[in-house]
């Protein structure tokens, strides 16, 4: 399967316009598209920096009438490489965003991070886009 690309991950919400309204506004995403079904009772929004034609993006799916979930601790995030992950920081704090680890090195390394939390408690890491690829160990 050399040729298999990622397409989306899927994050079950309990508030699907918060989640879109963080998702667009606070990291800056685009709402790519909405699918609604009302036999089973579901919406899904699609958000990303541009569309899966272009690179991996989330799903949003709202089961209607579940408002929250158990993480559980399995799931650990979603990582978004970023031009410069102090201004990042300071621009989703702003627009009302939580950053939970501000902006600095990896412990043990050197690869410049911070995490943020989503309105369902999901965390996204951010990576200086220039270490982005080198892995977290550098």
């Amino acid at each position: 399967m050399s040729n298999g690309r990622v397409l989306h991950t899927m994050l079950r919400v309990g508030n699907l316009d918060k989640s879109i309204e963080f998702y667009t506004k606070v990291m800056g995403m685009t709402l790519l598209r909405t699918n609604e079904n009302k036999e089973y009772e579901y919406t899904l929004a699609f958000v990303g920096y541009g569309d899966e034609s272009q690179g991996s993006v989330i799903e949003l799916t709202y089961n209607w009438g579940t408002t929250e979930y158990d993480l559980g601790n399995a799931f650990g995030h979603i990582a978004i490489g970023v031009e410069d992950v102090y201004s990042t920081c300071d621009a989703i704090k702003a627009a009302g965003g939580i950053v939970t680890r501000e902006a600095g090195p990896v412990k043990g390394g050197t690869t410049e991070i911070a995490f943020v939390k989503d309105p369902d408690g999901y965390m996204i890491e951010l990576i200086q886009r220039k270490q982005a690829s080198e892995g977290l160990g550098s």
